[in-house]
């Protein structure tokens, strides 16, 4: 008796369904699972075939077939053992053949019959709710992630026995409850009123999160440049349950996921060491998955010793900073994966960290210094708006009992500029959210310049002989620095501090 299951693929970030045919045909006993299925896919017999033995029921002696439907969406992964199990009991005759057709099922089992965790649940539940399906069964430990998606009852399946005792109405498995944001709790992250002196990079950094911008730290070792940098999530605005979900959707299918944490609550914070593939980095593989720029989707991607990178690996970044998203392409196909993240880049000086320290004495030569800040591109310098220096602590900073402002106070203020910006933005397009997003027409209708503002642009520009990039961030920068202060136009303070920010040349 031909068995159907329903269960689900996921390609890129989307879910697609996916029919799991199961049926019997001539020849010596053995099972052959079609469908372009991945190695792990392929070593479904060997686990299926035990967890139905060790579950107490029968594997039968035939030649079984499995199609996994449709044959030109790739299958990889583990997640088609329970819906494999099922289909060859309901062949069999032992589960009836209803009892699964209004739900998707997804879950690896162990050889013992018991479920294990399963990545991309999120996408796989959305999926379900959109295709209108009324359930879906998931393994016991995905079954809080799956809950985020109302309106779609989840059966928490703890082994492939207890399902088959829910199936045939011996012992009802119950549906888990919804999960709401309220019901996850936010980590705590450094907090700024810890971190001593260093006032000026703050208000740098309260500037980029309040406006979206880029940023790159520079100074000696020592100086706080990182303990900065992982403060800097404590004061960017917290994320609606859509950036929410977004993000979580991506940490699924990356299988990122924190344990006993269903929904990123708290804004990405990524810190890739500097030997990371490009790979690595913006995503890839033979079927592409997401690297640490989709993973810092909404949140910070922080590259320490950002002169250590490979030429390759900073370069390819480039686009994705512009367009805020990333697409690998691939014989196959191409999938497109976002990446809206802030860069929050930390370097030294010169390789030995203290080219213009007052303190300690530069080792390097000119030339040294020269080829060691050049492994930074002009093109890629120019996408970050913030240059600012990062001097050593003094001692009397560092020993003083004398807390700063805490996160929550400037978060406050994040959350107005920013409230500001989507006012501002409301009719102009859905995709600016803040005052780095603006292009060309809405930096030209929002970031008038009176007389004097236009001088002083003006005698920069020849000055330090920026791009038309390096206006344009300018005139953004100075907007955040205005929503900041409450002002409804830029002036000539703004422009000043904004322009402070470029970076300074050589440190020697």
């Amino acid at each position: 008796m031909l068995a159907r299951v329903y269960s689900c693929a996921v390609v890129g970030l989307e879910g697609v369904v996916v029919e799991v045919e199961v049926d019997t045909t001539r020849g010596l006993p053995g099972t052959d699972i079609v469908g372009l299925p991945d190695k792990a896919v392929q070593e479904s017999r060997e686990r299926v075939q035990a967890a139905i033995k060790n579950s107490g029921l029968s594997y039968p002696r035939k030649r079984i077939i499995v199609n996994l439907a449709p044959a030109s969406v790739r299958k990889e992964g583990p997640t088609y053992d329970l819906p494999i199990a099922l289909g060859v009991l309901m062949m069999q005759g032992v589960l009836p053949p209803g009892g699964v057709q209004d739900a998707l099922v997804v879950g690896e089992l162990s050889l013992d019959g018991t479920t294990r965790h399963a990545r991309g649940i999120l996408p796989m539940a959305a999926t379900a709710r959109a295709e209108g399906y009324r359930r879906i069964f998931v393994p016991e430990v995905d079954a809080a992630e799956a809950a985020l998606i109302p309106d779609l009852e989840v059966i928490p399946v703890p082994s492939l026995s207890a399902l088959y005792s829910h199936l045939i109405g011996e012992r009802t498995l119950a549906a888990h409850p919804p999960v709401t944001s309220e019901d996850v709790p936010i980590p705590a992250v450094t907090d700024f009123r810890e971190i001593k002196g260093q006032e000026h990079v703050k208000r740098a950094l309260e500037v980029a999160a309040a406006g979206g911008h880029n940023v790159l730290m520079i100074g000696p070792p020592g100086a706080g440049k990182t303990l900065l940098a992982r403060a800097m999530p404590g004061i960017l605005p917290e994320m609606t349950i859509e950036e929410a979900l977004d993000v979580t959707r991506i940490y699924s299918v990356a299988d990122q996921l924190p344990a006993d944490t269903p929904l990123m609550r708290m804004r990405p914070f990524r810190a890739p060491h500097h030997t990371i593939s490009h790979a690595g980095l913006v995503g890839g593989g033979n079927w592409p998955h997401p690297g640490e720029i989709s993973l810092a989707h909404r949140g910070v991607l922080f590259l320490d010793e950002f002169p250590e990178f490979g030429t390759r690996v900073l370069e390819v970044m480039r686009q994705p900073l512009e367009d805020k998203q990333v697409t690998i392409s691939r014989a196959q196909g191409s999938l497109t994966f976002p990446a809206n993240f802030q860069l929050v880049a930390a370097m030294n000086p010169c390789p030995c960290g203290y080219a213009g320290d007052p303190v300690k004495a530069c080792t390097c030569s000119h030339s040294v210094v020269t080829r060691y800040q050049k492994r930074i591109s002009g093109p890629m310098l120019d996408r970050i708006d913030i240059h600012i220096e990062v001097p050593r602590v003094d001692y009397e900073k560092l020993s003083s009992d004398r807390l700063g402002e805490t996160s929550a106070a400037i978060r406050e203020r994040v959350e107005s500029a920013r409230q500001r910006q989507r006012e501002r933005f409301a009719g102009a397009s859905n995709d600016v959210l803040s005052n780095a997003d603006m292009r060309p027409a809405e930096i030209r209708r929002f970031c008038q310049l009176d007389e004097t503002g236009q001088g002083l642009v003006r005698s920069a520009m020849s000055q330090l002989q920026l791009s038309a990039r390096a206006y344009h961030r300018i005139l953004k920068l100075a907007r955040t620095i205005a929503d900041l202060a409450g002002e409804e136009t830029i002036q000539s303070a703004h422009l000043a501090e904004a322009l402070q920010y470029r970076p300074k040349g050589m440190m020697v």
